[in-house]
Parts: structure tokens; sequence; C-alpha cells
């Protein structure tokens, strides 16, 4: 039974008499909107004033037994955010913004000013399907139901390119350096290199609407998820084999890997950060597992049933764990250990399914979204100190500067 009937008539019946008379003014003015306000939280649950913005670390193991606070630091109220599992509206940039689309309007957040600002606002007719961030965290891509790839300059809230390369809405999106890609209820996947104007192509393998699409942080694959239940790969020769502006043609469409195994659409898409071949994905309702893949084979290498229809996974930047959101029946957040995927912590408090979440720029919270027109902001990991090494000395020392490594 695929994810299907109930989600996709949602966007269509979108009741958009509800919509505020002015959006944009009353970002500013709690007395007459709630738009990303606060709400009230108990004393124990008092939320911090900011998150800081660090650099991501490699991973390092466990070793000390923490626990996790079971509620959130702080919550948003997130109005006419769209109950639909196929879409996604939240997305948490670089530059340690936050991005929500809520109804026709995309908000820009940030955690340290807690200010909210209003970026765009489609017609009336029209709905934002999907929301991400560039890997600099300066460029917001915007899908609608109309079918339309935007791209907006953020820091100068313009809007800088559109295209109308699909023939239905516009569900997920995701960058590879210069290169932009959309997954749409057509079922096709259109690569755009932005360098080029009119350079394009389109993948056509899926059947069904493509409501999953993740680079891997290398550039080199591109998975896919959707909701005729399969998970593909591309390599990047593939994907960016780009035809002349003149006549853009399909690429070849013949895919690394066809994954079959879910048997329910394949929404949350995670690749690792610390292990580059190494793919995680979930099923929807009457599948619930996630699985994990190595690319370069192409084996299942392990299945969990998590008994919730699973909409979203990240890993971990700090520790070998990951998290993933999820839906019916528990509406929750499960924190896992991996790779022998113990359960570390449930989180819930959401009231209806967390359809949506986007990990913080310094890798330790994440913020989840869902049904229940909240965001909930919560700290699962720490940033960890990192032994360096003295030469001089030949004596190691415990710095408090954090170690990077790059990811693309």
């Amino acid at each position: 039974m695929k994810d299907t009937q109930q989600q996709e008539e949602t966007a269509t019946n979108y009741n958009r008499e509800q919509y505020k008379t002015s959006l944009s003014a009353a970002v500013f003015d709690e007395s007459t909107s709630r738009i990303l306000s606060f709400s009230p939280v108990k004393k124990e649950q008092k939320a911090r004033k900011k998150l800081s913005f660090q650099s991501v670390t490699p991973p390092v193991e466990e070793t000390v037994t923490r626990s996790i606070a079971k509620v959130p630091e702080f919550l948003l109220e997130a109005p006419e955010m769209v109950d639909d599992y196929y879409l996604n509206l939240l997305d948490w940039g670089k530059s340690n913004t936050i991005a929500v689309a809520l109804g026709k309007s995309v908000y820009i957040w940030s955690p340290i000013t807690q200010v909210a600002t209003s970026l765009l606002e489609l017609g009336d007719n029209d709905i934002v399907t999907s929301v991400k961030w560039n890997s600099e965290g300066t460029h917001l891509a915007v899908g609608t139901n109309d079918n339309k790839v935007q791209l907006w300059d953020v820091t100068r809230q313009k809007k800088i390119r559109q295209d109308v390369r699909h023939h239905a809405r516009v569900g997920c999106l995701a960058f590879n350096g210069s290169v932009l890609s959309s997954g749409s209820r057509d079922s096709t996947i259109v690569n755009r290199d932005l360098r080029v104007h009119g350079e394009y192509n389109t993948l056509q393998c899926h059947e069904q609407e493509v409501c999953g699409l993740q680079w891997s942080w290398d550039g080199k694959y591109l998975a896919s998820g959707a909701n005729d239940n399969r998970l593909l790969v591309w390599e990047d020769k593939t994907a960016l084999h780009f035809t002349p502006s003149s006549s853009p043609l399909s690429s070849p469409t013949t895919p690394l890997h066809n994954f079959d195994l879910h048997t329910a659409a394949v929404k949350a898409i995670a690749w690792c950060p610390w292990q580059r071949n190494l793919l995680a994905s979930g099923g929807g309702t009457s599948d619930r597992c996630i699985r994990f893949w190595d690319v370069e084979s192409g084996k299942c290498l392990n299945c969990v049933d998590t008994r919730s229809q699973v909409c979203s996974i990240h890993w971990s930047k700090h520790t070998k764990e990951l998290v993933s959101s999820h839906g019916f029946s528990q509406n929750q957040l499960t924190v896992w250990k991996y790779p022998n995927m113990a359960k570390i912590a449930d989180l819930t408090g959401h009231t209806k399914r967390v359809l949506h979440m986007a990990i913080s720029p310094d890798g330790t919270s994440v913020v989840s979204g869902g049904g229940d027109e909240t965001l909930r902001f919560w700290r699962i990991w720490k940033k960890p100190r990192v032994v360096v090494e003295d030469r001089s000395q030949h004596t190691p020392v415990r710095s408090s500067g954090l170690r990077t490594f790059s990811v693309r």
C-alpha cells in the first residue's frame, strides 16, 4: 500500500482563506500573527537564546554514556505548514539560518537573532512544495506546486532564476556545487548547471512521484527515492551528462543501482558523512524500515523495522549515530547507535507526523516540523574536544579547538 491519496489531496484542497492578509508585515507583529513565534514552554524546557555555528568535526566513538533531553529546547509556531508526506519544506543552511515553507510563503529564521523575515510569497493559486540551501548557505532553491524551480539570493532577497522543466509539482531539491537537481510528481529528475543558462538534462527512470533526492558528500553519486518504492543511485557521469543548450535531450537514464527492497515510498535518504559509500534510506507507512546500502558493492548491509513511517534521516557529524523522524503512528524522533542500531532515545512531543527534519551546521542540533504546525529544536550531540599532538614536546595535548574536514 503506497502513501498516496490522502497526502496528494492535501495540497490541492489547501484552505487558502486562512492566509493572513499580509504575512510579511505580520512577522514583526506578534499581536497579529503567530508565524515563527515562540510558544510557551515549561520552566525546565526554557528556550536557549541562540544556536552556535561551528565547523564540522570528524566522527569519534562515544565513550561516555550520555543522556539526551526528552523535551525540545524551544519551539516555534509554524502555521500553514502543509501536511503532505511527499514535500520537503524545511532546511538549515550553512549560514546558520533556517528556511521554512508555510503555505505560499517562505520565511528565513535565525536562531541567533530570533528574527524571521519573509523571503517570498507566491500567487493565490500556488504553494511552496520544497526548499533547499546551496552548500554555502547563500542561495535558496524553491520548488512550487505550479511546476517551477526558483533560485533566490537570500542576502539581497532577490529571485535570480526561474525555470519550468517539470510538468507537475516539484517536491524535492538537491545541490551539488553549481548543479541544482529537482524531483517532481511527473516522475523525472532535472539537473541544471546554474553557470550556463539553459544547460540541463532529465533523468527518467522512476514510475511515480520523486520525493527524496540527495547528492553524496563528494558529489560522486545522486540518490533518488520515489512513490514507486524504489531507491535509485546515479553516478555523476550520468547525472551530469549535459546536452548542448540548443537541444536539451534526456541524458542516459540507466542508474548505477536500482534498489527495490522497500515496500512503500522512499522519501528519507541520507549519505553518511564519514563513510562516503554508505547510504541510509527509509520507507513509508507500509514499510517502516531503515535500510543501509553499500553503493560500491550494491549490497544491502542491514534493515531495521522502526515500527513507524520513516519521514527523514540525518547522520551525526561527530559520532557514529543517526536520527530519524517518524509519522504513523508514534510521531517521534529516534536516535540510533550505528552499526548495531541500538535505540538511544525516543524524542516525543509532536502531535502529528514529523514530516521534516534538518540538522544544524555545527552538527549538534536538529529542528523538526510537521503536521502539528510547530518547529521543535532538539539538542542531541555535543561538539567533541579533539586531542591534537604537540610535536615540540611529543606529548598529546587536549585542545578546545575543532579539527575540520572538507564536505561538499
